[in-house]
């Protein structure tokens, strides 16, 4: 009998024989464990659970509660999906069918049939009868001639065109019950624990995203496992859907977009720009206290400096055309990220280790020119605002540093609200090593000095190998918002490339050149993306600190609007921001109004307050707070910072 190692994610080594599957060695440790695996990953390649292992592997066995186990179960209830339609219209022809961040999507032709929203009840319950013949989703290889004759025998040409792409020994198939897909995996072992399904949402979809093609039909859905999860999914879309920053940002008038200007270039009005500069003085002042050095870089660079950096060969199809100037071959871009100006920073003098660490900071406009279809309110645009760090340091510095920043992101997102977050820490996989750049003394140190930053920090966290970038691991926040749907915010990474491609250097104290590493971080991300968070998980309730209006002065009729012209210089005097309403309304409809502008306190006037020199103050979701002499309302505002 052969046997092979399988070394689990704790370390720990066991021998099984040769051509165990992943299900069995999770059935060797537990049944509980067993019910629960969709798939799993085998050297950092995410694999069936049901597929064999012949030679000596890493296993990371996947769940529920792992990305990658979500996108199997979803990617195979894409397969559901489409065996349903199959049997329900006869002749659907399919186009791909991938698993999305929540759920999955088909591309599908139905021919001269027109499906609607009227079709998602039939379609969810073929879907639920064909889950409960609890098929298995069987892999086979298939040779290009085999696959091609069977799709043209069944008049599917999207399947064809897919296949003439792709190199004949690397063809699979996948079937289970009556359905049969050309598909690379992988899949859960069967459909039996699919038992909740929604579709979402229809879509028309030009064939592989060329408008000169066929639109097909898109069909949007999501599955769970368990019923209740389902009902708390569709509760949470509902109350997305409220929150929706794209509303809010509109009825409290801070961002718009204008076809004039661009699509997916947002311009901040001004009650949107008094909560940007809010947040990015916030920000400044906080890095001030750190030792950062503010900086200002041009929106534009020459395209030589891009190329220097990689970001042209990583960034070029998705940024805007060069700009080209009057000068014979000169062309310029618009900046897609600000790290390589920061590196001409760095290197525009000689440096010595004892100017390290060196810490960079901006708020820095970049362009990349997302496709029109993916733009959507302020959190994917084309132009955005990055609260962009670059630390530059010695190798033993890398830890100190990682700490440091640590604590300010912290900082930001405990001021901010979010206090639930995990810390994904991202490393090399050590199975394929020519994946990444640097000496393995480098990325050891760094590495270590991550795991040891974040648990010396006292962090909750994932770790994921095979994640990290190419030039060094990295550190991403994940948090979970009001009503519990995760978002990555701020991010650190250790680079390795940029110094070398810049060829940055200081000199040591061994009188010697050395090649600093840098750290990019940036804790809101992009200022924009980071803002409708924000809208949506406050519902446009900002904190007090960030309100744009803190307070609205309501007279009762017009005979008190210069008392409350008094009180409105009064507060101003003391940095408090707000608005007095004097139209000709009811005190009703004015308190109404400033409810649905989310204002957080609102100060009545009438005959009594302007005898007493006091306002009746009234706080924004707890009613009346009683009435109160100016100075006491200072001093309570100031209480509720």
């Amino acid at each position: 009998m052969q046997t092979i190692n399988i070394k689990f994610p704790d370390g720990q080594i066991r021998t099984y024989e040769k051509g165990v599957t992943s299900m069995q060695i999770a059935e060797s440790i537990s049944q509980g464990l067993a019910r629960n695996v969709l798939s799993a990953k085998v050297n950092g390649e995410v694999w069936d659970a049901t597929r064999p292992i012949n030679e000596d592997a890493t296993l990371q066995l996947l769940t529920w509660d792992d990305k990658d186990g979500k996108a199997t179960f979803w990617h195979s209830s894409a397969h559901l999906m489409a065996e349903a339609l199959e049997a329900l219209f006869p002749g659907t022809k399919f186009g791909i069918g991938p698993p999305i961040e929540n759920g999955f999507y088909y591309d599908i032709d139905p021919g001269d049939r027109q499906l609607s929203t009227n079709d998602f009840a039939a379609i969810e319950a073929k879907m639920l009868e064909l889950a409960r013949n609890k098929s298995e989703f069987r892999r086979r290889e298939v040779s290009k001639a085999d696959a091609i004759q069977y799709f043209e025998a069944k008049g599917d040409e999207y399947k064809v065109e897919l296949l003439q792409e792709l190199a004949d020994g690397s063809i699979t198939f996948y079937e289970q019950g009556n359905f049969v897909d050309l598909c690379r995996g992988p899949h859960i072992p069967n459909t039996e624990k699919i038992k909740a399904v929604k579709l979402l949402a229809l879509a028309g979809a030009y064939w592989r995203g060329d408008e000169t093609r066929k639109q097909m039909t898109r069909i949007y859905g999501i599955t769970f496992p368990k019923q209740k999860e389902l009902e708390e999914y569709l509760h949470m879309l509902e109350e997305a859907k409220k929150r929706d920053h794209r509303k809010i940002g509109q009825e409290l008038e801070l961002f718009m977009f204008s076809e004039r200007v661009g699509a997916g270039l947002p311009i901040w009005l001004p009650k949107g720009t008094q909560l940007r500069e809010r947040l990015m003085n916030f920000l400044r002042q906080e890095q001030e206290k750190r030792g950062y050095k503010m900086v200002v870089t041009p929106h534009i660079g020459k395209k030589d400096l891009y190329v220097t950096s990689g970001h042209y060969e990583k960034y070029g199809a998705d940024s805007f055309q060069p700009i080209h100037t009057p000068r014979e071959g000169e062309s310029f871009l618009l900046k897609p990220m600000n790290c390589p100006h920061h590196c001409e920073i760095y290197g525009h003098r000689p440096r010595s280790y004892k100017e390290l660490p060196l810490r960079l900071a901006e708020f820095g406009t970049v362009y990349r020119y997302e496709q029109s279809g993916e733009l959507h309110g302020l959190s994917r645009v084309r132009g955005f605002t990055q609260d962009d760090a670059h630390i530059f340091c010695t190798p033993e510095q890398v830890k100190e540093e990682f700490l440091n920043v640590l604590d300010l992101t912290r900082t930001v997102l405990a001021k901010m609200g979010f206090e639930k977050f995990t810390a994904q820490i991202s490393l090399r996989d050590p199975e394929n090593p020519s994946k990444y750049i640097g000496s393995e003394k480098n990325w050891a140190i760094a590495e270590q000095a991550i795991i040891e930053a974040a648990a010396e920090a006292g962090l909750e966290t994932v770790t994921e190998l095979g994640e990290a970038a190419f030039y060094g691991p990295k550190l991403d926040f994940m948090i979970k918002d009001a009503i519990g749907r995760s978002w990555q915010l701020g991010t650190i990474q250790v680079d390795y490339n940029l110094p070398e491609r810049f060829q940055l250097e200081y000199i040591g104290a061994d009188n010697q050149p050395h090649t600093p590493v840098m750290i990019h971080r940036a804790p809101f991300g992009s200022m924009e993306r980071f803002i409708s968070i924000l809208i949506e998980n406050t519902a446009g309730k900002f904190p007090l600190w960030l309100a744009p209006e803190q307070y609205a002065l309501l007279p009762i009729s017009d005979k008190f609007h210069d008392y409350c012209r008094e009180v409105e210089v009064l507060l101003n005097q003391y940095d408090i921001r707000g608005y007095l309403d004097d139209r000709n309304e009811t005190i009703g409809r004015k308190i109404r109004d400033a409810e649905v502008k989310r204002v957080p306190l609102m100060l009545i006037v009438g005959e009594k307050e302007v005898e007493n020199r006091t306002v009746a103050v009234r706080r924004q979701g707890e009613g009346d707070q009683g009435a109160m002499p100016v100075e006491d309302f200072v001093a309570y505002f100031r209480s509720l910072l």
